[in-house]
């Protein structure tokens, strides 16, 4: 494959000449960071940890489990990867089974929402760019979802998640 000559590299963001000591290990082993009924989430590499450029976590959803309803967000992309089993994925236009090895990425803006309508557990991978901070959305969602109306909304919109049911009602 050959690329174009005026493919360029983001601006230079390290400065010294002999690299550094600074990389983070994480052990397969470590414990989930947030496990709630049917589904436990582990913070591979948060917003702050990384400097805002990336979030990722590894999700596991139990069996039929709800994930998320259609939303957007206004900051920042989302990505899927699926590791095992099997997740619907909505794209904005259709539903679309995904399974391991699967990914789809969602631009600024892009619809999307998922859920496991399988009587099976399945795991992904979420990639969240530029890294936002969403453990606490993680944490308090479920929480905020008893609470509902526009408690909830307020709760999602503060952490960049428009949800078009809080907009349109009946929306898909």
């Amino acid at each position: 494959m050959s690329y174009p000559e005026h493919v360029q590299y983001p601006e230079v963001r390290y400065h010294g000449t002999r690299g550094e000591v600074n990389a983070s290990f994480r052990p397969a082993e470590s414990p989930p960071d947030l496990s709630s009924p049917g589904a436990t989430t582990r913070y591979l590499a948060t917003g702050e940890s990384t400097g805002g450029e990336f979030g990722l976590y590894e999700v596991e959803l139990g069996p039929r489990s709800a994930g998320a309803e259609t939303h957007f967000h206004k900051t920042m992309s989302e990505s899927f990867y699926v590791l095992s089993g099997e997740l619907e994925l909505y794209d904005g236009e259709k539903w679309t089974t995904g399974r391991a090895g699967d990914f789809l990425y969602v631009p600024v803006g892009g619809l999307h929402a998922f859920r496991n309508v399988t009587d099976e557990p399945m795991s992904m991978l979420m990639i969240f760019s530029p890294g936002a901070p969403r453990e606490e959305y993680f944490e308090r969602v479920a929480e905020m979802a008893q609470r509902g109306g526009e408690e909830l909304k307020q709760f999602r919109i503060r952490h960049d998640s428009y949800f078009l049911e809080d907009f349109e009602p009946g929306a898909p």
